[in-house]
């Protein structure tokens, strides 16, 4: 709160109503006031330069703050933006990754399954060949013992051994020859014939060497179908060997991807939260510092005008006191060394007179309820100047106790400008 020109009016009413001394007798007392005037206008005018240079420093960070949070807003917004799009795209990643393991992983089962049957029956295929192999490997010696056995005339011999029973046992299952001679072959075996049966045709020999024959020809047919069911079932496993080997590396590739995905995901969504409460942070302190700086902006202006006010009453108040008309009146008010032996007396009503009047003119501008109770004061009757003195005087102080506290807190806003 500033000394006005309420104040300037009580100083130099002070200085008017005052008892003088005989050692001020001599002295202006006009004089004092305009130095006390002088003395607060130069007070004025340097508060003023340390209030402009902390208004300066506020409207500096409200500027840069400002200019910022903008920027920090700004970029903010293409942030979220950003990674919004970035977290989309990686979602239709990590969901088409997904398809696509869960393709592989099919594919993989399809050939483990594909391999177990392929392996199923190529035991099955190789048991019944073994069988097969074992059995046309017997019944073609078997034959073949019988044909040598013919040959030399030992068919008696021939019949007693298993291997009769071998050729028996293939000519009733399993060999491809017409019924007659079926049975023809069949009574030879059995020993219906004779033991010193010996055809002059050569007829029994001749069929069991075309038995022996067509058994080494099926026998051959057999093999080569089995050599080849085993090179088919090797390709066949390699293949799907390698196809299972890329297909699991397609999986453990996609799985590693998905999860690298995850990771990212999940690191951008805290990211977007992060930047997202951040942007309203900076938005409301950005309302707030707004209206901040708005507020502070009204205020110096208001500072502004009233300094400006104050500053104009004390310079019409000190071109009044100084001014010769002022000069000469007061002059003539006070004693002079050659009217030492007469004294100049002022009625108390004419007293006051000026002083109410200046307390009116006073009130007028400040507005301040002591000046109302000053001009009761002077108003009554049964009131002298001693008790108007006091209350003047108490108001003074008051004053300057205002001043006092303003003074601080313009101290100590300074040293938080200074800090921040």
């Amino acid at each position: 709160m500033k000394m006005g020109s309420s104040a300037v009016a009580l100083l130099f009413l002070l200085a008017l109503s005052g008892p003088a001394s005989s050692d001020g007798a001599l002295a202006n007392p006009i004089r004092k006031v305009v130095t006390m005037l002088q003395d607060m206008q130069t007070k004025v005018t340097e508060e003023g330069k340390k209030e402009q240079e902390l208004y300066d420093k506020f409207m500096c960070y409200c500027k840069t703050s400002g200019g910022a949070l903008s920027a920090s807003i700004s970029d903010a917004g293409a942030k979220i933006e950003s990674v919004d799009a970035s977290i989309k795209s990686s979602s239709e990643k990590k969901a088409l990754t997904e398809a696509n393991l869960q393709k592989d992983q099919d594919s993989r089962a399809a050939a483990k399954d594909d391999v177990s049957k392929a392996t199923a029956l190529r035991e099955k295929e190789a048991a019944e060949y073994a069988k097969f192999k074992a059995d046309s490997e017997a019944n073609i010696a078997a034959i073949a013992k019988a044909v040598g056995a013919l040959e030399k005339g030992m068919a008696g011999a021939f019949l007693q051994t298993p291997a009769a029973g071998l050729v028996r046992s293939y000519a009733m299952e399993k060999a491809d020859v017409p019924d007659s001679t079926r049975q023809e072959l069949l009574a030879f075996l059995s020993g219906a014939e004779g033991s010193d049966y010996a055809p002059q045709s050569g007829e029994i020999t001749g069929i069991l060497k075309q038995m022996g024959d067509e058994m080494s020809k099926d026998y051959n047919d057999a093999t080569a179908e089995e050599n080849s069911a085993i090179a088919n079932y090797e390709a066949l496993m390699a293949a799907k060997k390698k196809e299972i080997g890329t297909l699991q590396a397609q999986i453990e590739e996609g799985m590693t991807r998905i999860g690298n995905l995850g990771v990212e995901l999940a690191a951008m969504s805290n990211d977007l939260e992060d930047t997202q409460e951040a942007l309203a942070a900076d938005q409301k302190f950005q309302k707030e510092l707004e209206e901040g700086c708005a507020t502070k902006t009204a205020e110096w202006e208001e500072i502004k005008k009233t300094r400006a006010e104050e500053l104009l009453a004390l310079a019409e108040t000190i071109k009044v006191l100084n001014d010769d008309d002022a000069l000469e009146l007061f002059k003539k008010t006070l004693p002079s060394a050659s009217s030492s032996l007469i004294q100049l007396k002022v009625s108390k009503a004419s007293q006051k007179a000026r002083a109410l009047q200046m307390v009116h003119a006073a009130a007028q501008k400040s507005k301040r309820p002591q000046l109302d109770l000053i001009a009761m004061a002077l108003n009554g009757k049964a009131v002298g100047f001693d008790k108007i003195i006091k209350m003047i005087d108490d108001m003074v102080s008051f004053l300057k106790k205002e001043q006092l506290d303003d003074d601080s807190k313009k101290e100590y806003c300074g040293a938080q400008f200074d800090e921040s």
